[in-house]
């Protein structure tokens, strides 16, 4: 990437995070050094180099969103294979590892940074004790639209076409991605009547932006519904540093859809 590039990535980030925050009276998501969500206990990258660049050192809104449909058992992926791309903290998908009905394997991605990764393999290493057992769970550090073999060397005999589930938390406001980000998931999710990917996104992500990425992924053959839940947040799991109220705006600061394949009917 270009010195030219770089910089308009910095800027497009310094955006994202001053609309989010402004949404959120100017503070962060969690003001917490660690996050815990029931029973897991998360940090977020250093602050420094690319995980400034890729905001990979902060928790936003969607994360929580989604961790709340995983505890309220909305989103089933059961001795199912699920990947998350750009998993910052992996709020969502380590949260599945510790359902009594999990995965049966979990892989977490993002791009390889050293402290992106890091940190990334110290939650999951932090959180194993939370984990069911049977769950396995992988770190594997990932750019977008690059060759996936390595990720799928890592499925089980038995889900060699893909992973069931993929889940995208907050990845859409990465605009000039799009492309690059479809082409990752076509590849890896299966080929399935009942393959699903889950999408969050905070609603500081231009409307148009987010019409962009769905209309990209309609044209690559996965069609998308935008599911609308309730104003109220309605997870009983104690997140640090956030009660009812303060959880139930972070909820409405989110859109969700849920894709799958269009041309697969049985």
């Amino acid at each position: 990437m270009g010195s030219r590039q770089n910089l308009h990535a910095a800027e497009e980030s310094e955006d994202i995070l001053s609309d989010s925050l402004a949404f959120l009276g100017g503070k962060p998501v969690v003001e917490d050094e660690i996050i815990s969500y029931g029973p897991l206990r998360l940090t977020v990258a250093p602050k420094e180099g690319k995980a400034n660049t890729l905001l990979a050192d902060h928790l936003f809104s969607p994360a929580l969103y989604l961790a709340e449909r995983i505890e309220r058992k909305l989103i089933s992926a059961q001795d199912l294979a699920v990947i998350e791309l750009g998993a910052g903290s992996a709020l969502p998908s380590l949260l599945m590892t510790t359902l009594p009905q999990p995965p049966s394997l979990v892989v977490v991605t993002d791009y390889p940074d050293d402290g992106i990764i890091g940190n990334l393999k110290q939650n999951v290493e932090r959180n194993k004790e939370a984990r069911t057992p049977g769950c396995v769970v992988k770190c594997h550090g990932y750019e977008w639209g690059r060759s996936t073999r390595e990720i799928m060397d890592l499925l089980p005999e038995k889900s060699l076409q893909g992973f069931d589930v993929v889940i995208l938390s907050d990845l859409l406001h990465f605009h000039d991605c799009h492309d690059i980000l479809i082409s990752s998931v076509t590849t890896l999710l299966a080929r399935s009547k009942a393959s699903r990917v889950h999408v969050a996104a905070g609603r500081y992500t231009h409307s148009h932006v987010c019409e962009d990425f769905l209309s990209k992924a309609g044209q690559q053959g996965i069609l998308f519904e935008e599911i609308s839940s309730g104003a109220e947040w309605e997870g009983n799991m104690t997140v640090s540093g956030l009660d009812h109220a303060a959880l139930t705006l972070r909820k409405a600061n989110c859109r969700y859809w849920v894709g799958r394949w269009s041309d697969i009917t049985e």
